[in-house]
């Protein structure tokens, strides 16, 4: 063995070593983790992942999986020729719209994403929001007010929703087992209509309803930024939500950091929102001490 490959395979066990506390700590404990954007696009990226979350079951954690699916959405929808438009940064969804939706997100992207962890030595099993009536939604309302007349009105997104109620009881079972869920946003009311909900927001409201160990939101950027454009490695609530009053969170960042709010006060013991850009950042964000995101905790 020459001394480069005996230097490297000694990385590799002291690396191996110095997760071990975190592998203790975390064994038997329940991770939701939102898929999406760059990381659930680039195929190199897309099997690290799968071969990241097969790892967290052997040893000992409960990944749950919940994806997103927007470009692809859009994708398939002018394949069809079907016209949507956008509000606020939300997609307008019709009845013809939200069945692409819910083909697209609960079809082709589950699957591929179940099979990826399927390959990499995993037993996924995709699921909706429909599946053991898993989440019950309601229509998600917005108020839009005139910047000339100062009147608010009530914006119509069509079958765009928001988790009511997170039925735990499928999840629990699973956890029991060596099987891994990957979820679908996609919900449904007491009349049985099918809506569109924010993958963010899903994964936030399943995370608070399991009471997560951690809440990971694997987005496009390193994190939350501060005014210098620096990475703010962690943050309380109060400094969460400080970030958002005076300016220093802006733009789609801001609705990542309410969720992560949100889901740490309903119970969630943290919420980390990291750049899934990077090759094996959840493995980097849990089982090394400086971690690559923004911790978001109660102190």
């Amino acid at each position: 063995m020459s001394n480069t490959t005996r230097d490297e395979w000694l990385t590799k066990a002291r690396t191996l070593s110095e997760a071990l506390p975190y592998m203790r700590r975390y064994a038997g404990s329940t991770f939701v983790i939102k898929y999406g954007g760059h990381a659930m696009g680039d195929a190199a990226l897309a099997e690290l992942f799968a071969r990241d979350i097969v790892l967290l079951k052997q040893v000992g954690i409960n990944p749950v999986v919940v994806h997103g699916g927007g470009p692809q959405i859009g994708q398939m929808l002018d394949r069809l020729k079907i016209q949507s438009s956008f509000i606020d940064g939300l997609r307008v969804t019709d009845k013809a719209t939200v069945e692409v939706v819910e083909m697209v997100l609960a079809g082709s992207i589950n699957k591929q994403i179940v099979a990826a962890i399927n390959s990499a030595g995993g037993r996924a099993v995709g699921l909706s929001g429909k599946d053991s009536n898993l989440i019950t939604a309601r229509r998600l309302e917005r108020v839009q007010r005139d910047p000339d007349s100062h009147i608010e009105k009530v914006l119509d997104l069509g079958f765009v929703g928001e988790p009511h109620k997170v039925n735990p009881e499928i999840l629990n079972a699973l956890a029991q087992s060596d099987i891994i869920p990957v979820i679908a946003p996609v919900g449904f009311d007491e009349k049985g209509d099918t809506y569109n909900i924010n993958a963010d927001t899903a994964a936030g409201a399943v995370a608070a309803e399991l009471k997560a160990a951690r809440f990971f939101l694997l987005t496009d950027v390193a994190g939350v930024l501060d005014k210098d454009k620096k990475l703010i490695d962690t943050m309380t609530l109060d400094q969460a939500r400080a970030a958002i009053a005076d300016g220093t969170a802006s733009g789609g960042m801001i609705p990542k950091i309410e969720t992560c709010v949100d889901a740490v006060e309903k119970g969630v013991e943290a919420a980390v929102i990291l750049d899934g850009r990077v090759p094996h950042a959840l493995l980097l964000e849990i089982f090394t001490e400086g971690g690559v995101g923004t911790l978001i905790g109660r102190e």
